[in-house]
């Protein structure tokens, strides 16, 4: 009975997933990293993942104080260069994608807004990501300043913590109108609700950037992750998506 026991424990030990790996991704990917992990699987189905999202900014405070991230997606290129300068990085830095800003709401009767229409009484309410750690909310804030909308509609901001927080308050009706990521209007459920797309020349470029993590430097899966976010099959993804592929810059 011991015997049977034994090869029992050794067969549930070794058909589980061999290797577990950790990724920490900017919100703007919530709606694609299920179909980006469901192809890596199938290149490397012994690999079990977890991702975690959220602000940039937030994320790469998490892995300097020692989160256990193996890679790191960012919405943009500083706070990736910001790990290595930091020593927290195990690989340079490299571009994957790049995203881009819609205006959107979710009055799916309404025209698609332009950034001139913000201004407008009906418009009392304007989500944008947390400036401060969020690159959307960095280039939205870039956008309508090149537009010269920024003082004049500081006081119908209003912030979420990350670009996703931020959409969810368009779609709740809690602001009327926001900059948020081409990405997320991608869902489902938004399927036909007008957008303008900001042009890309009003601000920075949103070159979104991965590392392999201190933490994930001794673990392969880590570096084949990296590896597949910068194939020609993870590229037409990213492209289902809304993002752009990097060789657009």
């Amino acid at each position: 009975m011991r015997i049977v026991l034994l090869w029992g424990l050794l067969a549930l030990l070794t058909t589980g997933p061999a290797h577990a790996l950790t990724v920490a991704a900017a919100s703007s990917l919530r709606l694609v990293m299920p179909e980006l992990e469901e192809a890596f699987r199938e290149q490397s189905p012994e690999t079990d993942i977890r991702v975690i999202f959220g602000a940039s900014g937030k994320l790469a405070t998490q892995i300097v104080n020692g989160a256990p991230y193996d890679v790191f997606l960012s919405a943009d290129t500083a706070y990736t260069e910001q790990l290595v300068r930091l020593g927290s990085a195990a690989s340079d830095p490299e571009v994957y994608a790049v995203g881009r800003l819609v205006l959107w709401h979710a009055d799916p009767q309404r025209e698609a807004l332009t950034p001139a229409d913000l201004g407008g009484e009906s418009i009392r309410r304007i989500a944008i990501a947390q400036p401060r750690h969020a690159p959307y909310g960095q280039r939205a804030q870039e956008a309508l300043q090149s537009l010269g909308l920024w003082q004049d509609l500081r006081e119908k901001l209003v912030y979420g913590e990350n670009i996703g927080q931020t959409a969810a308050m368009v779609e709740s009706g809690a602001a009327d109108a926001g900059l948020i990521a081409w990405s997320l209007t991608f869902a489902p459920e938004l399927a036909g609700r007008p957008f303008t797309l900001i042009d890309g020349d009003l601000h920075e470029p949103l070159a979104m950037a991965m590392v392999v993590t201190r933490r994930g430097a001794d673990q392969p899966e880590a570096h084949r992750f990296r590896d597949f976010l910068q194939s020609a099959e993870a590229g037409a993804i990213l492209r289902r998506y809304g993002f752009e592929s990097p060789d657009r810059e």
